[in-house]
């Protein structure tokens, strides 16, 4: 297929960009930056430059473009500042979801795939239940998180809904990698900045952006429309058991325990660190085929560490 990419030289984009030109496939990323455009073209995809929020400059751009598929890709979580990283990346998928639906049809696509993730199931304690997709997303609550629930919300919905196109949803797991915020973790352990509560944290289900990509490919290829994916590895793990055996890969001292309450003075980190769930990816193994190459933390741990030194 020939597909439009936005996002095409981010975290998952970079792998995935690759992956599908391995495939078979024709790429067309979406980049604002004239130097990452030209490095998708040296990875031997095509480019063009446009402002996925700006909906003129977008539809200009892709105006001689023809697609059977489009990707969301784009966040703004490079950013190191939290408060802008999730107010740009909300926008991103309301306004940003809208803009790029209207491209798809300008460009004569039929299939659009979204990226969502697995915290909007709700940022709470949902105990030992095995969450699939059949679970329902969390409602918006008040608060600084309620936002960041209210766009995934929409970017799904709006896929879902949106008139003759096949639309699947992406739910991923928190990515590792050759990303920017493994790169701030792991800065983070070493300096000894990340403290963990005494009680280990809620579990996290973690998603090497490798399998990511696959999955993402898997899914262009064969997922069903109307459709959602937990992406995500093979086995959740608490915050203190992955932050300890990244600290151990590293050579440096495990992060400090605290009490809970004293993370409260953080709050994106104490809802971070409280927030637990277990998610099956069953569904994307038994509907596109798809499998895990990193199956745990317990592989992916030494691949980042590596990459870091």
């Amino acid at each position: 297929m020939r597909v439009l990419l936005a996002g095409a030289s981010g975290a998952v984009g970079t792998p995935l960009t690759r992956q599908l030109i391995v495939a078979g496939h024709q790429v067309v990323g979406i980049t604002r930056s004239l130097a990452n455009a030209e490095r998708l073209r040296n990875t031997g995809a095509e480019a063009v430059v446009a402002d996925v929020m700006d909906r003129e400059n977008l539809l200009t751009a892709v105006h001689d473009v023809r697609a059977d598929a489009v990707m969301h890709q784009l966040t703004a979580l490079g950013t190191m500042k939290v408060r802008e990283a999730m107010q740009g990346t909300n926008a991103l998928r309301t306004t940003g979801t809208a803009h790029l639906l209207a491209a798809a049809r300008a460009v004569g696509a039929h299939r659009f795939l979204t990226q969502s993730i697995v915290l909007g199931y709700g940022y709470r304690d949902h105990g030992p239940h095995l969450i699939t997709e059949d679970d329902p997303f969390a409602e918006p609550a008040p608060g600084q998180l309620g936002p960041a629930i209210a766009a995934m919300r929409s970017t799904e919905e709006q896929v879902f809904t949106a008139d003759e196109m096949e639309g699947i949803v992406l739910r991923y797991g928190a990515f590792y990698g050759q990303d920017s915020f493994t790169r701030m973790i792991i800065n983070l352990v070493r300096k000894r900045r990340l403290p963990v509560p005494t009680s280990g944290g809620g579990f996290v289900n973690f998603i090497h952006l490798e399998d990511a990509a696959a999955a993402t490919v898997a899914a262009l290829e064969k997922g069903r429309a109307g459709q959602a994916y937990n992406i995500v590895d093979d086995e959740p793990v608490r915050w203190a058991d992955y932050l300890d055996a990244l600290a151990a890969e590293l050579g440096v001292r495990r992060p400090w325990r605290v009490p809970s309450w004293m993370l409260r003075a953080i709050p994106y980190l104490h809802t971070i660190m409280t927030t637990s769930m277990r998610v099956s990816n069953a569904k994307a193994r038994r509907e596109l085929g798809w499998a895990t190459t990193v199956s745990t933390y317990r592989q992916g741990i030494p691949l980042v560490a590596k990459a870091s030194r």
